[in-house]
């Protein structure tokens, strides 16, 4: 029998937490929409009140369990591609994509800060392919740390709406000058949940969703590119499939205008091309 593990209240942000949360609730249905048995079992291993601080929506723990399936999708297809490439995973938290789509080839890299990899490293020991590096993602010292000879894919899941719009261009412009060739899979709120959230108003009875200072509707997503010159193309990665009324709602959201341009969304952004590696 595993451990049980109590995390600090002021250790870990509560938003992994509550991204853990919503994918095994979703997990545990037998017609759910993204099958993760590792985050049940992380759940069942974590002293924490997660149903009392976040509640049981299914609608909710459906949708945070789409747009994970959108990053999911878009590495299986980057490791079909480069089946030895390397998976950046910036504020991995206690994200499980590993145990989903692993491919037996790849390498994996997960950035976070001090205290969330030391929580993640009790629970998700490292393996000989997939280790942790304690840093903070918009320091790009932890590009040092990734081998360019190998293709790279940069995931930053859940991470860029909580960062000031300065540091996502700045993050964004870093990856794209220092891994050539390479490309990157990120999220965002539209701007009227951002505004909400900077107001105190995106709170349930016992949770309040943290402030979002950076959010970009989904009709903007061209403006990435102007984060650097590197940034060639930058693509819609829309959600697909889902059950009840979200799956007789999504595909509204997705091509009526207003909706479609003011929804979350998640994007690809694609590198130039560099020098071959020495």
């Amino acid at each position: 029998m595993s451990s049980v593990e109590r995390p600090e209240p002021a250790a870990v942000p509560e938003t992994a937490l509550w991204t853990l949360w919503q994918r095994a609730v979703e997990a545990r249905r037998p017609d759910a929409v993204l099958h993760d048995p590792k985050a049940v079992d992380l759940v069942e291993r974590i002293d924490y009140p997660f149903a009392e601080r976040f509640g049981t929506s299914g609608f909710q723990s459906q949708l945070q369990a789409l747009r994970v399936a959108c990053f999911d999708r878009e590495v299986a297809d980057f490791l079909a591609r480069e089946p030895r490439g390397t998976v950046v995973c910036l504020g991995e938290g206690l994200e499980t994509q590993y145990w989903r789509i692993d491919n037996g080839r790849a390498h994996w890299l997960g950035v976070d800060l001090p205290e969330t990899v030391a929580l993640r490293e009790r629970l998700l020991p490292p393996g000989p392919r997939r280790r942790c590096l304690a840093a903070d993602a918009t320091d790009l010292t932890w590009t040092d740390e990734v081998d360019r000879k190998r293709a790279v894919l940069v995931t930053a899941q859940g991470l860029c709406m909580y960062l000031p719009p300065a540091q996502v261009k700045a993050l964004i412009a870093g990856c794209a000058d220092r891994f050539p060739g390479g490309s990157m899979v990120l999220d965002a709120v539209p701007r009227w949940f951002a505004r909400l959230t900077v107001s105190g108003r995106m709170r349930t009875a016992a949770y309040q969703a943290p402030p979002m200072p950076w959010a970009m509707d989904a009709g903007e997503r061209d403006k990435l590119r102007t984060a650097s010159p590197a940034v060639t193309a930058v693509r819609d990665v829309r959600p697909t499939g889902g059950r009840g009324l979200l799956g007789a709602l999504l595909p509204l959201a997705l091509t009526v205008p207003w909706p479609a341009a003011h929804r979350p969304s998640v994007m690809v952004l694609n590198f130039a091309e560099g020098p071959e590696p020495a």
